[in-house]
């Protein structure tokens, strides 16, 4: 994120859809901050004549002076107070026998407020599995021993010691306090939701005709997923010092220790030059129909560090239609593709790097698409690895 907005609370509409008894119980714990702010909340028992708009103004421009478990609770609910939220939370309200109140008249806001105050695991939890599908783009680390891993259990005391160590290194990068880690598990995978501070930020605001400056600072969510099938990490964050943060803290604290996942190159897109379109094939996988090259990028390298890119709708079938094919010289330095999967109507893109990084249009893309790159051979082999290293250096000389 790159700042903290509040998109459905900063709304009036969506404050006077929630049952106003329902949230003055969200805001009365905090009395005494919405007093210094000069927005008293109403006695309890009197939630009409709550001053929507003085929460409103508020809630515009959340800051550091806001309590930090405030700031929790309206960034989580107002994440999950749309449609989509709304539809997994009463699902899993139902799942494990939560009652929210009866009624077809709540809207999604108000739903989630219900379900933080009875139980805010769940809303947590949903909110993870809702940002987990949103477009990411990953680095990957490969375990040091294949099949010698085990996942230590997440207990408390473990994640809380996680987050002291993450708190440690982002205080001292002048990032401040208050790391959470959200921990999802499945059968094939373990999902790492981070979520940390920025450094401070200062922005003018206007109060009428007056500029003031609101400050705060903005909160920054990475991910990091653990594949049990093949023991290794895959990691979206912006700082190369946070991926090796993860990386060496996971393993300290989840697994037999700082080292063991090094990370080394992992993707080659030569398949694409070796085996022309038949690389694209994937009749053996299920779950896609069909997938297409719609652009490849190739450094060519030299005095002037020459780039070319070419693009197609098919890359493949335009080369065909002139005779022509992919050049063998230069190195190819990115793939897109589209993908065509059989839960959905319209292709999903793909974009691959050579070394570690891919880029999916979901998360839950990435099962299907490792399956496809690993049988057509764009995934290496321990012994490919060192080659390839070799190589690129002589090719960028």
């Amino acid at each position: 994120m790159a700042s903290f907005r509040l998109r459905y609370f900063a709304n009036p509409a969506t404050l006077r859809s929630i049952q106003p008894a329902r949230l003055l119980r969200l805001l009365g714990d905090y009395r005494d901050f919405f007093a210094s702010i000069h927005c008293p909340l109403p006695a309890e028992g009197l939630p009409e004549s709550l001053d929507y708009q003085a929460l409103v103004d508020t809630f515009a421009s959340p800051n550091e002076s806001m309590p930090p478990e405030l700031l929790d609770a309206l960034f989580l609910i107002d994440e999950m107070s749309d449609e989509e939220g709304m539809e997994a939370l009463m699902t899993a309200a139902a799942s494990e026998n939560l009652e929210l109140e009866s009624g077809d008249d709540h809207s999604p806001a108000d739903v989630a407020v219900q379900v933080w105050l009875e139980d805010r695991e769940i809303l947590e939890r949903h909110h993870a599995l809702k940002f987990f599908k949103r477009p990411k783009s990953f680095e990957y680390f490969q375990a040091t021993a294949i099949g010698q891993l085990t996942f230590l259990d997440p207990t408390v005391e473990r994640r809380e010691s996680f987050e002291r160590s993450l708190d440690d290194w982002f205080e001292q990068k002048r990032r401040g306090r208050g790391s959470r880690v959200l921990i999802y598990e499945d059968q094939n995978e373990i999902r790492f939701l981070i979520r940390h501070g920025r450094p401070f930020a200062r922005e003018e605001s206007l109060n009428g005709s007056t500029v003031e400056s609101v400050c705060y600072r903005p909160i920054k969510y990475d991910v990091v997923v653990y594949d049990r099938r093949v023991q290794e990490l895959r990691i979206n964050a912006a700082l190369a010092g946070e991926k090796q943060l993860y990386v060496r803290l996971i393993g300290l604290y989840f697994f037999s220790g700082p080292d063991c996942f090094p990370g080394t190159n992992k993707y080659s897109l030569e398949p694409l030059r070796e085996l022309g379109d038949e690389s694209l094939s994937c009749g053996d996988i299920d779950g896609i129909e069909w997938i297409k090259l719609t652009e490849v990028a190739f450094y060519w390298g030299g005095p002037h560090g020459e780039t070319e890119v070419r693009k197609s709708g098919d890359l493949f079938a335009s080369l065909a239609a002139r005779d022509g094919q992919l050049p063998r010289r230069p190195r190819i330095t990115k793939a897109a593709f589209k993908v065509k999967f059989l839960d959905s109507k319209t292709p999903r893109s793909v974009t691959i790097r050579p070394g570690n990084v891919a880029q999916y249009c979901r998360d839950g893309d990435a099962q299907l698409i490792e399956r496809w790159l690993e049988l057509r051979g764009f995934i290496f082999t321990s012994n490919e690895q060192s080659n390839e290293q070799a190589e690129v250096s002589l090719a960028d000389a």
